[in-house]
């Protein structure tokens, strides 16, 4: 189709919806969805077949529009948090839900890697954990208690400190995807490897079950929160590598402000992971097997289905899939 004939073609669908966005026509929330699909399709087609054009441009703009539009259709009805928390985040994650896939083979890639280098080297633990940590852990496996190392200091004091390093960890990871998402991936790949070492070290020393009936309990959140700021940083440097029909500027804009909303939606996951490894993970080893496994378990099935099953629905509940 030429180029004259596609816009003649589409043009009052077009005009209409920026009298939606402009608000000087009201559409129900359905039909504003449906307006989304159908410039999204046509923006697809003018990208492959008009992709240095003048109405690529301006239908990539209108689609950006209207993904905005969708996303605040039903705002009014909401309360602010509950908004962010259950409809931002979800469409943010589902529509960079590339990123978090990438993140997670990323980082269970290189945990592999470490898992396979401390069967393969004996002094490679030591490198990654450090020899104080090793001869402290050794001496608590010795005693019968191999997480003791987590019994030190006060609860408050152990989930205040927990929870400022946790956040510094993942506020670098995100705000490492200014460097193109190469430094992102630095802390991916020395975090990933570091929690391979430390189960493969319990592993060795006979004390696997141990470690995982009590890491996980604050772990789940702590790493699969990792996981997500990461992907968040990668979002940062994929907005700046590749701006597609945006001006750079734009584009990294854009990247930036949605992936400072995905990192914010990780802090209530980093908070209670601090609070658990502060005033549960102590009492591991005296606690009964089904808590440790049941707090282990309803902690990966919420953020699972945070990240990776919601987003699926509030999508197709605004009609983007």
């Amino acid at each position: 189709m030429r180029e004259v004939a596609f816009i003649k073609q589409n043009k009052e669908k077009w005009l209409e919806f920026e009298q939606v966005i402009s608000n000087k026509t009201k559409k129900s929330s359905d039909i504003v969805a449906n307006l989304h699909i159908k410039i999204m399709n046509d923006l697809v087609y003018a990208q492959t077949y008009y992709p240095k054009s003048k109405v690529t441009i301006y239908l990539n703009k209108l689609a950006k529009s209207s993904f905005d539009k969708v996303y605040h259709t039903k705002r009014n009805d909401q309360n602010a948090i509950a908004y962010f928390f259950l409809d931002k985040v979800p469409l943010l994650a589902y529509q960079y839900r590339k990123y978090i896939y990438l993140s997670f083979i990323v980082f269970f890639a290189f945990f592999l890697i470490g898992l396979l280098s401390t069967f393969n080297d004996a002094g490679f633990a030591r490198q990654i954990l450090g020899d104080s940590y090793v001869n402290t852990t050794l001496e608590n496996i010795e005693s019968g208690d191999a997480m003791a190392i987590y019994k030190s200091g006060s609860n408050w004091g152990t989930f205040i400190g927990i929870y400022d390093n946790n956040q510094r960890v993942g506020l670098n990871m995100f705000l490492s995807g200014l460097f193109l998402g190469i430094g992102t991936g630095f802390y991916v790949v020395y975090n990933a490897i570091m929690v391979a070492v430390f189960q493969a070290f319990f592993y060795q020393q006979n004390t696997l079950f141990d470690s995982v009936k009590g890491i996980w309990i604050h772990g789940t959140y702590e790493i699969f929160a990792m996981i997500i700021e990461a992907a968040a940083g990668y979002i940062v440097g994929a907005s700046i590598l590749f701006p597609g029909a945006y001006k750079r500027i734009e584009s990294f804009t854009k990247g930036m402000k949605n992936a400072f909303y995905i990192f914010i939606s990780t802090i209530p996951f980093t908070l209670v992971a601090a609070f658990l490894e502060g005033y549960i993970t102590r009492y591991a080893n005296t606690l009964p097997i089904v808590i440790c496994f049941t707090i282990i378990g309803l902690c990966l099935f919420s953020i699972s289905y945070y990240y990776c099953v919601l987003p699926y629905k509030v999508a197709k509940k605004h009609h983007l899939r």
